[in-house]
This record gives C-alpha cells, sequence and structure tokens, in this order.
C-alpha cells in the first residue's frame, strides 16, 4: 500500500497503519453490493456498537458466496473441447479411464481428472538417412550392406499415422524414437537379403513395399498404436567414395547391353535371310532332282518304244533314227554340200532364207537350254559362201 492510498491514517491522531477490520468490512460491502444485497443498519461500518453484533453472520455469507463461486468455477473448468480428427484420453488420479470423442466434453476437474489429447488424424513423418534434406547425411543409418557384399547409401522416409491412441500415448516412452529404430531395422534387413543393382535400379518401389509390410509387423508386436502408411525412398546410391568407379562399371555394363542389342539386332535381319536362301536353294535342288528324274524316265520310256519298234522293223528303224539325227545336226550349220556331177541344171539355193531359219533354229535351242545360250555361235560370212557358190558354178561351166 502508498502513502498516498486514501486509508493511510484516515483516523484523527493516528498516524500509524489502517485498521485490518475497517478494510475487511469495506470489502465485503462490496461484495454485497455486487450481490445486490442490503447491509444492516450497522452496515455502513462508520458506527460503533451497533454494527459490531452483525459482523460475523456476515463475513460467514461472504465466506460462504466465496465459496460458492469457487466452487462452480472448479466444477467449470472440468469443460473442454475435442477437435474434428483428435481423441481425448481421460486420466483419473494418473489411470486411463476412457477415451473422448470429438466434441464439448466433461471431466472431474483437476486434480481429480485430467485430459490427454490426441491427434489421430495428422500424418506423422520419420526420416532415415538424412535429416531434413537429403544432403544432411546421417551416415550411421544410411549406410548399409547388400547381398553380393556391396555398401550402397540409402536414405527414406517414413509416414505414419495413429489408429490406437492409448497404445500410443501408453506403451512406449518414445514412440517415434520406436518406429525410427524399426525402420530402420526392417530396411537393413531387406537391403541385406537383396542385389545392389536390384535396389538402386529395377527393385526401388518392391524394397519400399516389403519394408512397410516388415515394419508394420514389427510395430504391431510392440503394440505400439501406429500404422504405417507410406515409405518413400528419397536416394539410394553408392557412397561417395566409390561413385567414380561405380560409374565406370555402371558404363561398361551399358556398353556391354548395346553391343548385345546391336548383335541380337544383326541376327534378327541376317538369320531370316539366311533362312529364306536356303529353303530357295532346297526348293531349286527339289525342282531340279524331280525334273531330271521325270527327263530320265521319259528317255528311258522313249527308248524302249524304239527298241519296241526295231525289234519290229530293224531296217526302217535304223534309216528313220539317221534321218532324225542328221536332221538335227544339220539343222544348226549354215554349211551346205551339193553334188552337181550327176546334173548340169542350175541350182537355186536359198541362203538368205537358210540363214533365217538356222538363226530362229538357234535361238529356240538356247531358250530351251540355259547353259548352252553362254556358248557363242559362230556366225557364218554370208560373202565368203556367196564366193565359194561363185566357185563351184565356173567349175560347172
Amino acid at each position: 500500500m502508498g502513502l498516498n492510498d486514501p486509508q493511510w491514517g484516515r483516523k484523527k491522531g493516528n498516524s500509524g497503519p489502517p485498521d485490518l477490520d475497517q478494510l475487511w468490512r469495506n470489502f465485503n460491502r462490496k461484495l454485497n453490493s455486487l450481490f445486490k444485497r442490503k447491509s444492516g443498519p450497522g452496515g455502513n461500518g462508520t458506527g460503533g456498537g451497533e454494527g459490531s453484533g452483525g459482523g460475523p453472520r456476515r463475513y460467514g455469507i461472504s465466506i460462504g458466496l466465496l465459496a460458492g463461486l469457487l466452487l462452480l468455477t472448479w466444477i467449470a473448468s472440468g469443460f473442454y473441447i475435442v477437435n474434428e480428427g483428435q481423441r481425448g484420453l481421460v486420466l483419473r488420479f494418473g489411470k486411463y479411464v476412457e477415451t473422448a470423442q470429438a466434441g464439448l466434453r466433461w471431466h472431474m476437474p483437476y486434480p481429480i481428472e485430467i485430459v490427454e489429447t490426441v491427434n489421430v488424424s495428422q500424418v506423422r513423418t520419420v526420416e532415415i538417412g538424412y535429416r531434413n534434406n537429403v544432403r544432411s547425411k546421417v551416415l550411421k543409418e544410411s549406410l548399409m550392406l547388400t547381398d553380393d557384399e556391396n555398401i550402397i547409401d540409402i536414405q527414406f522416409a517414413v509416414q505414419y499415422i495413429l489408429k490406437n491412441p492409448e497404445e500410443f500415448l501408453f506403451n512406449n516412452r518414445e514412440p517415434e524414437n520406436a518406429v525410427l529404430q524399426a525402420a530402420e531395422t526392417a530396411i537393413r534387413e531387406i537391403i541385406g537379403k537383396s542385389k545392389m543393382d536390384f535396389v538402386l535400379y529395377e527393385g526401388r518401389e518392391q524394397v519400399a513395399a516389403k519394408a512397410t509390410d516388415l515394419m508394420q509387423e514389427i510395430l504391431d508386436r510392440y503394440k505400439i498404436g501406429i500404422a504405417i502408411s507410406k515409405v518413400t525412398m528419397q536416394n539410394a546410391q553408392p557412397p561417395e567414395q566409390v561413385q567414380a568407379a561405380f560409374d565406370d562399371a555402371v558404363k561398361a555394363g551399358q556398353d556391354r547391353e548395346r553391343q548385345k542389342n546391336e548383335g541380337q539386332a544383326y541376327a534378327n535381319d541376317i538369320i531370316p535371310k539366311a533362312k529364306g536362301n536356303a529353303a530357295r536353294l532346297l526348293e531349286e535342288a527339289e525342282g531340279y532332282k524331280q525334273r531330271v528324274i521325270a527327263s530320265s524316265e521319259g528317255d528311258a520310256s522313249r527308248f524302249k518304244q524304239i527298241l519296241a519298234e526295231y525289234n519290229k522293223a530293224p531296217g526302217v528303224t535304223r534309216d528313220r533314227l539317221y534321218l532324225d539325227m542328221m536332221e538335227q545336226v544339220l539343222s544348226s550349220t549354215s554349211k551346205l554340200l551339193v553334188d552337181q556331177k550327176s546334173s548340169n541344171n542350175l541350182l537355186y539355193l536359198p541362203l538368205d532364207k537358210l540363214m533365217q531359219a538356222s538363226g530362229a533354229s538357234s535361238a529356240a535351242a538356247q531358250a530351251s537350254d540355259p547353259a548352252s545360250a553362254a556358248i557363242p555361235e559362230a556366225i557364218p560370212d554370208p560373202s565368203r559362201s556367196r564366193d565359194a557358190f561363185r566357185g563351184r558354178e565356173r567349175e560347172t561351166r
């Protein structure tokens, strides 16, 4: 209380501290006026003996009102609101009693009961192998050994939600640390059973799916009340110390695959052609075989027929064979032998017609026999034939 307080030294002739009874009476008066209660005849606090008899009763009423107000305030403190997506866990003297759903709720006020609110719809994330950024690596978590005894640097994130808030809050002291350890254990087991190329390239999604199932199995065994929603592979690569050598190995593997693909493409191009040529040659050989067999059979049949006719008339058949052979031989030559000793008549020989006939027969023979077409035929000299004919004519004259 300051020295300039109006209550300080109100009584005349008294320079000491204020009267405590007077201050208490003033407080009760103000409290009664607040609740619209009228004070008695001595309620003004200024009388001597008239107000002294009602003081204890007024004190009791004021204390009762104050206690009732405090009781109402204490009871009202038990109301609380649980938001959507949250659960309220009620504890009575530290022991779990019930789980409150979303809405306006009431519990026995503190210190009898308290409420722990847990968000069950929030998606929480745990990072393994890095913190906040992939570049800020945690090597003791990210370096793992594969089945083919190679070391890879892997970072991944685990997203989870709460499926049982009671187990999450009471069964584990540090649930997030338990999730981190379970995730690291699961991913190390899966990486240890996989090849390095499988983890780095084609098997990322399969590794993440297997890790999700194994993590959920471990956490269910712990009864931690967590459901794994997604495992995301952020990065997977060899360690920085061997990155250059690994890049060379990858490049060599890519060159090998490229050469294999080129060889396969060449094989796919040349093998069908070779098979087609082989089939064509086989068909040509089969056709030649059938043609030769048919020709041989025809010649044999013709010879048998000629033999039968020869046995019937040997002379006639012999002359016929001679004439046929001479016709065949002389049909392809341009030289003619004429006997003029027994006759003096002039013999006219149409050499141009004979030449044309011989040329037509030669073309027909070349068309029938391609092998003989390659041999050039000797073309007779017309001027030489005319000179020879004129010389013979002079001799006859």
